[in-house]
């Protein structure tokens, strides 16, 4: 599987891992890795201005996820310590695609556990159909 390579340097997100992200083995459920992406990408755009629920209100349209691609390096664990990166590496009229990692920072050490690319998508908020991103909202994410 090859994933896109990161055009702008990365944001980053710290996440602690906690109880409600291990499975019974003691690691982070492969899925909850969706879920700290999600969480990077969320305070991405919090980072450029954007808020996502404003933007609902204001613009009558939102992101959704309509593609992920994701590789499974290295297992988390409880009270781990991670950073989760978003860095854009396609932006498109209707879509984006970021790419995204996770890794566990110990001391001076980084290990890359998980790394993915996500597809965003623009739609119409009321209808749920594909629409063109805003281009005030492109210049912003640029």
């Amino acid at each position: 599987m090859s994933l896109p390579t990161p055009i702008k340097s990365d944001f980053s997100w710290p996440i602690r891992v906690y109880w409600e992200d291990t499975d019974a083995g003691g690691i982070v459920f492969y899925a909850n890795y969706l879920k700290f992406f999600e969480r990077a990408r969320t305070e991405w755009l919090r980072s450029r201005g954007i808020e996502q629920s404003a933007l609902k209100a204001s613009s009558g349209g939102m992101f959704v996820v309509s593609e992920t691609q994701v590789r499974f390096l290295h297992s988390a664990r409880l009270d781990d310590e991670l950073i989760v990166t978003a860095c854009p590496v396609e932006t498109g009229r209707a879509s984006m695609t970021i790419s995204q990692q996770a890794w566990r920072v110990k001391s001076d050490t980084k290990v890359l556990l998980c790394e993915g690319s996500i597809r965003i998508g623009w739609v119409n908020s009321h209808t749920y159909k594909p629409a063109r991103i805003p281009s005030t909202i492109l210049e912003t994410l640029k």
